[in-house]
Parts: structure tokens; C-alpha cells; sequence
């Protein structure tokens, strides 16, 4: 008897997820017997090639089994368009297990349909309903117009098995209802990709690439990211924002490596005038105005050894606040909350909003402290995907998991 798991990836930040997922199916299938028969759907939610496809080759991820190719939409279009697609993939392959990642539109939208299908058993065995994994579960910003928290809360809501990352998490699952059995407090699977890939990083040209460095070294830079629509569209908050972005520039090259939403953002509000474009309009000496250095979406690779080597990080990800605490490398949070309270417990992260003033006070602070931080929440080890296949073979197969909450 083999464990059918089908995979769901959508997004930029769920291939991290996913690659340690495959690695670890492998790993258990190259024991002997296959026991898991893995099947990775890719609903095309990212659509940008430097957005999907060159994190595939750069985290050595298979090709997906199946493409939906949904695009871009608004949440409720393209949510629907993934669930209709998704439906007769369910009732096609027929899974035991639907695994799904982080808290995009892909993640809810697949966790609804699985549990809403039923499978066909086989050899007269009764008709089922997939059991649902949540990796990345637990984890609440208590914000409820973050269109994540909603995807999180309905797909927690729904799922059997709550693989969560951190300590906070199960006690927020717990607070909701969720039965303690069904949570396992496992590690952070993006953590895993980050260790595993973080050496051949190094050999990434990017600083070379953005003449960040040279036989004297590297250079002290600041890294920006910038996409959720509470910070890129209203056009008063975004400038301010910039305003405080460009300050920093002026000590330090701020390099932007620009989310296709935001970009479009810049260009339908005018905002070019921030920015100077290092691949189109030339490097050093820069702009004698001395601007933001906009450049494409990096691959996983590229960017994080541009984290890795960065004096500080600004973003206003999930994902980065998690990666910059492991790599020790100081985060500025644009926003108000974070889902992730462990990376300002445990990490480099703080929380500064949208406040231009606290941005800049912030980032002084950091500008005059050399010391990196070098401490690592509980089971970012690089094991956490290994616990994971674990617990759902050891379920599959009748044998009850050590692995739990607590």
C-alpha cells in the first residue's frame, strides 16, 4: 500500500516550503519500498517567470505534475478559479492526503476543495474524503484585513493535520478549538531550504552583479521589499515611505528588488522619480541625486545571499522576518503586527509600520550597531520537513506519531 500526497504550490514563498517537502518524500522513498506517491500541482497563481519558474531550477524542485494556470485576478476571482480547477484534480487522482503551505489563495482555496470532495475507494473499500495538512498553520497577525489571515484561519479551520512552526502557534490553534492531537509542532520548512541551500548561495555573482563588492570587500547596503496594499496603494503612505527609503539611500545603496504589483504601483502613481533602474540606466556612480536602486525579481539564490550579506533588511514579508533571523542579519518589519512573534522574541526583527519617522530611527539604530544577532528558534534545525512526512507516514501506516505540540 502506498500514501498518495498531492502538493499544492501557487506562490513564490510556498516553493520555498514545498522543496524541503520533496526532499524529505524522497528521502523516505529511497529507503526501499516506495511508500509515498507524491503528486505536485502548481495552480499558476504566480504568473511573473522570475516569480515561479527560476525558483524551480534554483531550488532543484521536479516540474510540476499538473499546471492550472490561473493567473492574476482579484482574490475572489482568482480563489474561485483555483477551486474549480482544483476540484477535478482531487477527483482524478484521488489522494489520500492534500498538502498544502502557507496562507495564499491557493492554500485556501485547495484546502476547501479537498475537504469537500469525495474519492472513490478502491478495491470496494468505502469512498473518502481526503485528509488536509496545513504546513505553516497556527500563525495569526489578529488582523483580519490581511487577506492571509483569512486564508489562514479558514484553512486551520478545516484540516486534520496543523504543522506549525513555532511555539505561539499552538497555543493560538489551541485557543481556537483545534484538538491538541491534530497540531505537531514540527519546525519551519523554509528554514529547511534556507540551510540546505544557503552554501551554493554563496556562489551567486549578485553583489558582483549590483557592484556591491570588490576585492575590498563588500559594501554596507540595505535590502527593501515592498508589496502589501496597505503600504503600496495609497499613494500618500507609499511616497512617505519612500521619502524615509530615500533618506536611507543617501547613507547606504537601498536596493529594491520590486514584486510585480508594486512595480505597477510606481509606474501608475508616478512614482519613478524615487528610483533609478541599475540594469537600464547604468551602476555606480548611480544618479547624482543619489536614488532608490530598482531592480527585477531575484531568483531564491540571488536574493538570499543579497540577504545574507545585507547591514540591514526592510520588508514587509512574512518570510523574510523568518529567513533574516536565521542568517542574523537585522529586519526593520514595515508593518503594524507580525504573525510570526517568535522572529521579535527570538530574532533580528522589529516592528516599525509605515511611520517614516520610526523607519528612520530604526534604521539608525541599526546603522550604528555592528553585532549580528546568532540565535535560532526552537527546531529551525533543518529537520522540520523530515517530521513532518514522519508523522503523516507513521498515521498512514497505523503507527502513532511522538511528534505533538508542546
Amino acid at each position: 500500500m502506498v500514501l498518495k500526497i498531492l502538493s499544492v504550490v501557487g506562490a513564490r514563498p510556498n516553493f520555498m516550503k514545498i522543496a524541503a517537502i520533496c526532499e524529505a518524500i524522497n528521502g523516505i522513498n529511497s529507503q526501499g519500498t516506495e511508500q509515498i506517491h507524491h503528486v505536485l500541482v502548481h495552480t499558476g497563481q504566480h504568473y511573473d517567470s522570475n516569480m515561479s519558474a527560476s525558483f524551480f531550477n534554483d531550488l532543484e524542485l521536479p516540474k510540476p505534475d499538473l499546471c492550472l494556470g490561473v493567473g492574476s485576478a482579484s482574490h475572489s476571482v482568482q480563489t474561485a478559479r483555483i477551486m474549480e480547477r482544483f476540484e477535478s484534480v482531487v477527483v482524478n487522482e484521488q489522494p489520500h492526503l492534500v498538502l498544502v503551505v502557507g496562507d495564499v489563495n491557493s492554500t485556501a482555496a485547495c484546502a476547501l476543495v479537498a475537504k469537500k470532495t469525495w474519492c472513490r475507494g478502491d478495491q470496494g473499500a468505502k469512498d473518502f474524503i481526503p485528509k488536509l495538512a496545513h504546513v505553516e498553520a497556527g500563525l495569526r497577525s489578529f488582523d483580519r484585513t490581511m487577506p492571509e489571515e483569512i486564508n489562514r484561519i479558514v484553512t486551520d479551520s478545516v484540516s486534520d493535520y496543523l504543522f506549525t512552526t513555532e511555539e505561539r502557534a499552538n497555543q493560538n490553534l489551541l485557543h481556537e478549538g483545534i484538538p491538541a492531537e491534530r497540531i505537531f509542532f514540527v519546525g519551519n520548512v523554509m528554514i529547511d531550504t534556507l540551510l540546505r541551500h544557503r552554501s551554493k548561495a554563496q556562489e551567486s555573482t549578485i553583489l558582483q552583479d549590483l557592484q556591491l563588492a570588490d576585492g575590498g570587500g563588500v559594501k554596507p547596503y540595505a535590502i527593501l521589499t515592498l508589496h502589501r496594499p496597505t503600504n503600496v496603494d495609497d499613494k500618500q503612505v507609499f511616497s512617505y515611505m519612500l521619502d524615509a527609503f530615500l533618506d536611507i539611500s543617501k547613507r547606504m545603496p537601498a536596493i529594491f528588488p520590486a514584486h510585480p504589483r508594486t512595480l505597477k504601483r510606481i509606474q501608475d502613481e508616478d512614482l519613478g522619480d524615487y528610483f533609478v533602474d541599475h540594469f537600464v540606466q547604468g551602476p555606480e556612480p548611480w544618479d547624482s541625486r543619489v536614488r532608490i536602486r530598482l531592480v527585477p525579481p531575484l531568483g531564491y539564490l540571488d536574493f538570499l545571499h543579497l540577504m545574507s550579506e545585507a547591514k540591514v533588511v526592510l520588508t514587509d514579508s512574512g518570510g523574510v522576518q523568518e529567513e533574516t533571523t536565521i542568517l542574523g542579519v537585522p529586519c526593520i518589519t514595515l508593518r503594524g503586527c507580525t504573525e510570526r512573534p517568535v522572529t521579535l522574541e527570538h530574532g533580528t526583527n522589529v516592528l516599525v509600520g509605515s511611520d517614516p519617522e520610526k523607519i528612520i530611527r530604526e534604521f539608525d539604530r541599526v546603522y550604528c550597531n555592528e553585532q549580528k544577532s546568532n540565535r535560532s528558534p526552537r527546531y529551525w534545525d533543518g529537520n522540520a520537513a523530515k517530521r513532518i512526512i514522519k508523522v503523516l507516514v507513521d498515521d498512514f501506516f497505523g503507527e502513532r506519531s511522538s511528534v505533538r505540540a508542546g
